[in-house]
């Protein structure tokens, strides 16, 4: 895996955001903080599609296109990586191992070439530290995926 730090909307390839597996009464994935929110607020049906998901086969990786809001013409390839199984919880080690798996599993089969970009799984509302969570990554991820850093302000 590479690392560098930067903006993860402005990367080339598909995008991937931490998420929880909690939905709401109405159906909406829970997806306050972070870059589950940003993503959300990109793109406006994404909590439902990502509810439904989750109430129908549970916890898992997924993966939506949606247009581009920077050029309607475009599209992005979204996967959620769930890293905590409610919004509440510090996100789970073991679950992000899976996660990753699933992720590798998924662009494989779908992508074998697209670069794929994600943020440090659980090291920002899910409380965990990069270092360790480094680890699980460099077990699974390849070259072809890009952890992005945020920027400091």
């Amino acid at each position: 895996m590479k690392e560098i730090t930067g903006n993860l909307w402005e990367q080339p390839g598909w995008k991937v955001i931490t998420t929880n597996g909690t939905v709401t009464n109405a159906g909406l994935a829970v997806m306050g903080r972070g870059i589950a929110k940003e993503a959300a607020l990109r793109y406006p049906r994404l909590q439902k599609d990502l509810g439904g998901r989750i109430g129908v086969t549970g916890n898992h990786v997924y993966l939506f296109e949606y247009r581009s809001p920077e050029g309607p013409k475009d599209w992005e390839t979204l996967v959620t990586l769930p890293v905590k199984h409610h919004w509440m919880d510090k996100a789970s080690l073991r679950l992000i191992k899976d996660s990753l798996q699933e992720l590798v599993t998924l662009v494989t089969a779908l992508s074998p070439d697209c670069p794929v970009n994600l943020v440090r799984p659980g090291c920002g509302n899910g409380g965990l530290t990069w270092p360790v969570v480094r680890l699980f990554c460099e077990e699974v991820l390849s070259d072809r995926f890009t952890i992005v850093e945020r920027r400091k302000l």
